[in-house]
């Protein structure tokens, strides 16, 4: 019997080509615009070359899961308008004018880049990249010194300690927040699932966790800027060599 000839893998490139023939076969797709749509396949790309691909320690990735509509959370425009943000408005491709609620204003000579919208328990969120070419390239190459150098060992007791003797405790916006959680947990149990009002509860709770998130975050950006503000080099212990003081930076 004759050898059937094997077909070409299907990669990055032939599957951007090939979505003019999925928008003939889902006319659904005719609605999104083409540069999320390749942006989508850039991410599958690189979860996959993740997962071939080995680190610096040998170690690979878990196996790139399948994502249904449901776990889909975001989308990027690779490229947009300069003048897409009007007032209180953005003019998104495909979508329209949608309000829009700035966390601060874009700063005069920047250019937006891309444009990343993010869903999360209390709503969509917009995510700017801006670009400025007269903002000078920043340079990593610091000599440690003993003056702009400060060590620090994160604890279990304390949340850090630094080399020069100070403490940074830990929050506990978990434990704070347990008594919350567990109401809500008891109310969402008592739903029938898929309903409404389960949909209402677990709408509740994603809420509640997503405020100690944002807590945290917000409280490792500013512990984080306190610490730079204090020294230019920052070491930490390496818990794998902790028994040996080793000490990365």
């Amino acid at each position: 019997m004759p050898i059937p000839q094997l077909r070409d893998n299907p990669d990055y490139y032939s599957q951007k080509r090939d979505l003019v023939n999925t928008k003939d076969k889902f006319p659904d797709y005719r609605l999104i615009h083409s540069q999320v749509l390749q942006d989508c396949i850039k991410r599958v790309k690189l979860a996959f070359d993740r997962w071939f691909k080995a680190d610096k320690n040998g170690q690979r990735l878990g196996k790139p899961r399948f994502k249904g509509k449901g776990r889909y959370r975001s989308f990027t425009y690779p490229q947009i308008k300069l003048d897409c943000i009007e007032e209180n408005q953005i003019n998104l491709p495909k979508i329209g004018k949608v309000k829009l609620i700035q966390h601060r204003p874009i700063p005069e000579g920047f250019i937006i880049k891309t444009v990343t919208i993010s869903r999360k328990a209390d709503g969509y969120y917009v995510t700017l990249s801006l670009e400025d070419k007269s903002v000078p390239a920043l340079s990593c190459e610091v000599e440690p010194t003993l003056k702009n150098t400060l060590g620090i060992d994160m604890g279990l007791k304390e949340f850090l300690v630094t080399s020069v003797g100070e403490s940074v405790p830990i929050p506990q916006y978990y434990r704070s927040s347990q008594k919350r959680l567990k109401t809500l947990q008891k109310r969402l149990s008592r739903k029938k699932k898929g309903s409404k009002r389960w949909l209402k509860a677990v709408k509740a709770l994603a809420k509640q966790h997503k405020k100690v998130a944002d807590q945290r975050k917000d409280f490792h950006f500013k512990t984080a800027n306190e610490l730079l503000s204090k020294a230019n080099v920052i070491a930490h212990v390496d818990a794998e060599r902790r028994a040996g003081g080793k000490l990365k930076h």
